[in-house]
């Protein structure tokens, strides 16, 4: 399926400030870049880089004092994804069974402190029979216990302050929901994205878990049709893959993000639909 997505972000600067960027869709073989165009303006000087352990492209730049500036990115996208059979996500993998790169998702993380949350996960979750009705239960009880409220918390929210405070937005619902899954013993990663469908829009966070050899896409907010995410990156959780990231002292001033489907074809593959089929993307 293919899609227009696109982000401009404006900002003052108040310091010299250092940026780091992750706003552009993510390049792999089954998510693929068909035309993308990045532009600063006025023109500032901006690498992009990589890292290892994350198949994001970062964008860094640094800005003088005084200035102020917009970063906007374009791009034409296809995403391909499969759905699956609730039948074949009812096996279990063992953690010697698991691919290598999968293990670092089972542990806790900054905003994801899934062993301080692994008595609750376990008196609440812990009986249901397998792995993926334990990850539909931790996602509906998230939906009908967390009010999503934009602007509610900030960058350094937590799963355990998302539980106590029974508020947040989409990235911590899904700290809340990884923090929860590593706390039965299911792998569970961040995902960043633009999403189609999504009102107000703006950049959108969800989850992955890990069951039975497939990466399924959960959002507890379940504000965004599954099939109409665009990949930015993946992540232990927001810490490591944020949108924006900065060193100095600056106002965003504008913020504009959006995501279309360009094809008249595109259905919407809602939440309601969980109980038969799940969405996987192909990474």
């Amino acid at each position: 399926m293919e899609f227009s997505v696109s982000s401009s972000l404006s900002y003052n600067v108040l310091s010299t400030t250092t940026f780091f960027f992750n706003i552009m869709a993510l390049k792999s073989t089954t998510q693929l870049i068909l035309e993308e165009s990045l532009v600063v303006t006025p023109a500032i000087a901006f690498e992009e880089f990589s890292i290892d352990s994350s198949n994001a492209r970062f964008i860094k730049m640094e800005v003088e004092k005084g200035k102020s500036f917009t970063i906007t990115y374009k791009a034409k996208v296809d995403v391909m994804f499969t759905q699956i059979k609730e039948e074949d996500l009812l096996a279990s993998i063992s953690f010697m069974e698991m691919d290598h790169d999968v293990l670092p998702f089972i542990a806790p993380s900054r905003h994801c402190e899934s062993d301080k949350l692994m008595e609750f996960a376990i008196n609440k979750f812990g009986t249901l029979p397998n792995a993926y009705a334990k990850v539909l239960a931790i996602e509906d009880w998230i939906f009908n216990n967390v009010k999503y409220t934009t602007g509610s918390t900030n960058s350094s929210a937590s799963a355990t302050d998302t539980i106590m405070r029974g508020v947040g937005v989409c990235k911590d619902v899904a700290h809340l929901g990884i923090a929860l899954c590593r706390a039965l013993d299911i792998p569970a990663r961040y995902f960043t994205s633009y999403a189609c469908n999504l009102t107000p829009p703006d950049f959108h966070a969800c989850f992955e878990a890990y069951i039975n050899g497939h990466w399924i896409v959960f959002d507890p907010t379940k504000l965004a049709p599954l099939n109409g995410l665009v990949k930015i990156s993946n992540g232990k959780d927001a810490s490591e893959v944020a949108v924006a990231s900065y060193f100095g002292e600056i106002y965003c001033t504008n913020m504009d993000v959006q995501c279309h489907p360009l094809s008249d074809e595109f259905v919407p593959f809602n939440w309601e639909n969980r109980r038969g089929e799940a969405i996987s993307y192909l990474f």
